[in-house]
């Protein structure tokens, strides 16, 4: 009993998809009112679902210890991500679609919450210090990834595109297995930090939750697959609410990000306010380097096996705050410590990526 009312959030959303799904045809035909009724439901559930996740991630990352944790939750993020883009994909068939749902998500996690939380956790804290080696690592990887997969197709020529999608997918899963075994391995200790003083909340979370971490696994699993299935139904009521609305492009783009970011805002946002600024550094930009390092090679296998590119080139204007952001990140996150100026700076790129957004930019 105790189980049903802590996951009542996955036992609602779990009802909900199997009332959905029967009536499905007639959300879709009732029209751009119903459609938006249904988008704006399904998309609170799925928040819901998403606080559920977030709360077991953190139950994992007490058990098993960073850098686990957070990589556990970055991982399972992007596994949303990239389940709701190859739906929605398959749906409206923009081929920008999966590029400006990279691009946000990046602003989302480097700017959005790196920079809400630098600037909590320094109004509350001051300085907070973190291991350099992580901002570093990360910020040069991110770089370098988006570099090869989102700046350069801009420059191969049209009947080259299969040759470098190949090529992609390959560094993209070479790079990822290199920091797998950096995170976990020799370099460990480039994300972990030693606290003098250790949080009140852990204790709370195991209170919470007592059970094993294959139980906590298993509600996190249910939680991400939820979140797909009701995503799927959500971006199909998206496209019949959106349809001739003349609301900006990059709106299902953001809506997608901030979807599969949800579980990682909280537990940024709680890690800062809890003087942990490593964990928030690691799911910020673990998020941002999963984001474009995982969902790109699905995307180009996908434009692959369809026959079909997928524009994967950003436009300047976010060529350009890409670059701003990265050379914002690398001198913020070069000292080991971070306070409230250095998370406004971020925080003011995201009003501008925000601000750019909805001007259709």
């Amino acid at each position: 009993m105790r189980l049903l009312k802590d996951e009542k959030f996955l036992l609602i959303a779990l009802l909900l998809a199997l009332l959905v799904y029967p009536l499905e045809h007639l959300l879709l035909s009732g029209g751009r009112a119903l459609a938006g009724a249904t988008v704006l439901v399904l998309l609170l559930s799925i928040v819901s679902v998403s606080l559920r996740v977030a709360h077991h991630a953190e139950v994992l990352a007490e058990k098993v210890g960073e850098p686990y944790g957070t990589m556990i939750l970055t991982l399972s993020a992007v596994l949303v991500e990239v389940v709701i883009l190859a739906i929605m994909i398959s749906h409206n068939h923009s081929p920008t679609l999966a590029r400006d749902t990279i691009y946000a998500a990046v602003m989302l996690d480097l700017n959005g919450i790196l920079g809400l939380a630098a600037l909590l956790g320094g109004l509350k804290h001051g300085e907070q210090q973190y291991n350099d080696d992580s901002g570093k690592t990360y910020v040069t990887m991110i770089l370098t990834a988006v570099g090869i997969s989102m700046v350069i197709p801009e420059l191969i020529p049209a009947e080259q595109w299969r040759v470098y999608s190949l090529f992609t997918i390959g560094c993209m899963v070479t790079l990822y297995a290199l920091f797998l075994r950096m995170q976990t391995g020799q370099h460990s200790y480039f994300f972990s930090y030693n606290y003098a003083v250790r949080r009140q909340q852990p204790q709370a979370a195991e209170e919470t939750a007592p059970g094993s971490t294959r139980g906590a696994i298993a509600l996190l699993v249910c939680g991400v697959v939820l979140i797909g299935t009701l995503a799927e139904v959500m971006s199909k009521a998206l496209d019949v609410g959106l349809e001739g609305s003349g609301v900006p492009a990059m709106l299902p783009a953001l809506l997608v990000a901030a979807i599969s970011a949800s579980p990682e805002i909280l537990t940024a946002l709680r890690a800062a306010l809890s003087n942990r600024m490593q964990s928030a550094i690691n799911i910020a930009l673990g998020a941002s380097l999963s984001t474009v390092i995982l969902t790109v090679p699905v995307i180009e296998a996908l434009a692959l096996y369809q026959g079909q590119p997928f524009r994967m080139a950003m436009t300047p204007l976010q060529t350009g705050m890409m670059f701003i952001t990265l050379v914002v990140a690398g001198l913020n996150l070069y000292d080991g410590k971070t306070n409230a100026i250095e998370g406004m700076t971020h925080f003011v790129l995201f009003a501008t990526f925000l601000m750019l957004s909805l001007m259709g930019l």
